[in-house]
């Protein structure tokens, strides 16, 4: 049995974005400062008790001059905004030129009134912490150019895209763009050496001034700075000049010292390449949960199964989404009833729930985070009816207080195998009752028994109501215990069932 730590659901909001749309809707300038109340109440009411502003940091007109300029950037820019303009290109929100809140958001007088404003609605703040890189335009990388992986000439000449010279207060330097190992530098960023120990002394001293100003951080791209992670894309870079190199793990010490002021801090780590269990070690609370998300997306029940039935101490600590501002938009990347069969897997099993500002509206526009503005797309009014029928079911108590376990499904008669496209468990909370999740993940209609281990329904009637749909079963607690659960469910369909026992 897994207890599900903490019944949460975050709200990813693009700031930049947003804050546009509410100023053009009011007819009037709207900055963190002086965000309508209604907007945070709308937020807190449909069941969200976190919100990620993503992109309120300070991006340098460097890192903006790269991104108006960057050809393969602006055909993206024209295929979702055709009209675009120059000036609706601001520049990557994780080319961070300094961790204070652009004035044109706002301030960080304005982060301070809103972050009060979303507590008086029981509703904490994340926001961005980018440990790999910085902008361009940061003041360390004149100022502290051995903050960052170190090339010469050759480097510079052999590969144009991964490095860049700059006037330091050391002299001309040549400095790594931030990257990955498996792609090209983002040339809006200089690329941090996380061995330096003066770039973790101020690396750490980021994180405690931030864990000031919200309640926990998004951490991008986190497993990059593993040591050993690290290591392997820099080599003898990561090592050559610096004095004492410390290698032991970042994110180990700066965590628990962040935890030392603030016990209750949240740490979300982006996280891919099988590293999420690693980062949970380290003291993240949670991680990305890619698998489930490529497996919803283009894998098949029995996948999505295997992976729910993997070690359950981690379960509680992914975050699942089916998007956000780096994946399609789930109304586009998903058939609409996947679409609901997905989502209702995503936000039911064990964890905390992502949601990205535009899906609750069925959007299907990808925006670069480059931009200020997205295009009008109609509401798809259906998809918000759902969305906003799980998210409240999910306000339910039962939902972090239970117990979740996976439940066995069989076939319905011999030779039919449609009982393999099915996927089904349970929460069980003492006082709040009990709910069963059963999803046909599969292309066509199927059936199943879903096995039932409950010696309390024995001898007694069970009635079944779902909350997400009209059905309403009435069964024999006996009749249960020894065959299951029949179901017979069309494609992609799904029953969220409240179980009752009569008498």
């Amino acid at each position: 049995m897994l207890h599900r730590e903490k019944g949460r659901a975050l709200y990813e909001i693009n700031t930049r974005v947003w804050l546009g749309e509410l100023s053009s809707r009011h007819s009037r300038q709207i900055t963190l400062a002086n965000v309508p109340p209604e907007e945070v109440e709308r937020i807190a009411d449909l069941g969200f008790d976190l919100v990620w502003l993503m992109g309120v940091w300070r991006v340098g007109e460097k890192s903006i001059e790269v991104a108006r300029t960057h050809e393969g950037l602006q055909k993206e820019y024209r295929h979702v905004l055709p009209d675009y303009k120059g000036e609706d290109v601001i520049g990557s929100p994780y080319s961070v030129a300094e961790y204070d809140v652009a004035p044109f958001l706002g301030g960080m007088k304005g982060l301070v009134i809103f972050r009060n404003l979303l507590a008086r609605k029981g509703v904490g703040l994340i926001l961005d912490f980018v440990p790999n890189h910085t902008g361009v335009d940061h003041r360390w990388v004149t100022q502290r150019p051995e903050y960052y992986i170190q090339g010469d000439e050759g480097d510079l000449k052999r590969e144009p895209g991964n490095y860049f010279k700059v006037k330091t207060a050391q002299g001309d330097k040549i400095i790594a763009h931030g990257r990955d190992p498996y792609f090209p530098g983002w040339t809006d960023t200089g690329q941090i050496n996380v061995f330096h120990p003066g770039t973790r002394s101020g690396l750490q001293n980021v994180l405690t001034s931030m864990a000031g100003q919200c309640d926990g951080v998004r951490c991008d791209m986190a497993m990059l700075v593993l040591s050993d992670v690290f290591q392997r894309t820099w080599g003898e870079r990561a090592v050559k000049g610096v004095e004492a190199p410390v290698k032991d793990e970042f994110w180990a010490k700066a965590i628990h010292a962040v935890r030392e002021k603030h016990p209750r801090f949240l740490f979300i780590a982006e996280a891919y390449w099988g590293l999420e269990g690693k980062l949970q070690e380290l003291g993240f609370d949670f991680t990305y949960d890619k698998t489930l998300y490529d497996r919803l997306r283009h894998g098949s029940a029995s996948e999505i199964r295997a992976h729910l039935e993997a070690p359950r101490d981690h379960q509680c600590r992914n975050l699942r989404f089916l998007e956000n501002h780096d994946e399609e938009r789930a109304a586009s990347a998903f058939s609409a009833d996947r679409h609901r069969a997905a989502a209702v897997v995503a936000g039911t099993t064990p964890g905390l729930t992502l949601v990205h500002d535009g899906q609750l509206e069925g959007r299907k526009a990808k925006l670069p985070v480059q931009l200020r503005r997205r295009p009008n797309e109609s509401v798809d009014a259906a998809i918000r009816d759902f969305y906003e029928r799980l998210l409240h079911e999910l306000k339910d108590p039962t939902y972090w207080r239970g117990k979740w376990q996976v439940l066995p499904v069989s076939a319905a008669w011999e030779g039919n195998p449609t009982w393999d496209n099915f996927i089904a468990y349970q929460w069980e909370a003492q006082g709040n009752g009990t709910r069963w999740v059963v999803v046909n993940f599969g292309p066509t209609q199927g059936q199943c028994y879903m096995k039932i281990d409950n010696r309390l329904l024995e001898g007694k009637k069970v009635e079944l109501f779902d909350l997400l749909g009209s059905a309403q079963y009435l069964r024999d607690g006996s009749e249960l215990l020894s065959k299951g659960l029949y179901l017979d469910m069309p494609s992609f369909g799904y029953h969220v069932f409240r179980v009752s026992v009569k008498g």
